[in-house]
């Protein structure tokens, strides 16, 4: 099983302290145990395989917010204690800033939690996942955004550098939230996903350009004519 970055130092100390909590009891040992063994789940970092197209999620978990603002849609993924923890890229892009920014530790699933502790990856891309745009380059953002017990938010990537839809790029520590900022040209009505679905980070597709695009073709169903040579 994979780890996210960290994970052993979290853990270490329940697991070494499990065998000398028998001299208090076997519960204590019992509980040292589970909790270094939940710890490592925690911490888990399974491989994703991105479907052939779309916009993938940043993250698992419940959908907790679809907001337009200004020009821009926002879509947000609240993360229980049982989710995955690890954030990965929603499209091939460079990383343009990392910028960490301090504040709260609200209750990740609040409207206060706007104003957690967080740190901001602002990408640039030309994804053909994304709906067109005038420029041959558009902007995105993905924020990591810690909760009332992740004091520990772990990006993994830097300016100028490239990624892959669905890449590692940080992870949150013990419950969290992650936004996705779509470029302008994404309008509420192209999210994929509702308020309440569950996403998988690098796998659940929340937005898919082609059935934007399709979605504004206008098809003649009009009955052929007569006379038309071709259909006779």
């Amino acid at each position: 099983m994979n780890l996210a970055p960290g994970a052993w130092k979290y853990a270490a100390v329940p697991l070494l302290a499990a065998p000398f909590a028998l001299v208090i009891s076997v519960t204590a040992s019992v509980v040292a145990l589970a909790l270094g063994v939940a710890t490592l789940a925690f911490f888990r970092d399974p491989e994703r395989t991105p479907p052939p197209t779309g916009v993938v999620s940043p993250a698992d978990g419940t959908v907790s917010v679809i907001r337009e603002e200004g020009d821009r849609v926002r879509l947000g993924v609240f993360m229980n204690v049982w989710h995955v923890h690890v954030v990965r890229a929603p499209v091939a892009a460079r990383v343009v800033d990392v910028e960490h920014v301090s504040g709260a530790h609200r209750p990740a699933f609040s409207k206060e939690s706007d104003r957690n502790e967080r740190v901001h990856a602002r990408l640039e891309t030309d994804s053909p996942n994304l709906p067109s745009a005038d420029t041959s380059e558009t902007d995105a953002e993905v924020t990591l955004i810690a909760g009332a017990f992740a004091r520990r938010i772990h990006p993994y990537v830097e300016s100028g550098e490239d990624l892959e839809r669905g890449q590692r790029i940080g992870h949150i520590a013990f419950g969290s939230r992650v936004d996705l900022l779509f470029p302008p040209t994404v309008d509420v009505a192209d999210v994929a996903v509702e308020p309440g679905d569950s996403t998988t980070a690098g796998e659940t597709v929340v937005l898919d350009a082609g059935s934007v695009e399709r979605g504004d073709l206008e098809i003649d169903v009009s009955p052929p004519d007569d006379d038309d040579p071709a259909t006779g």
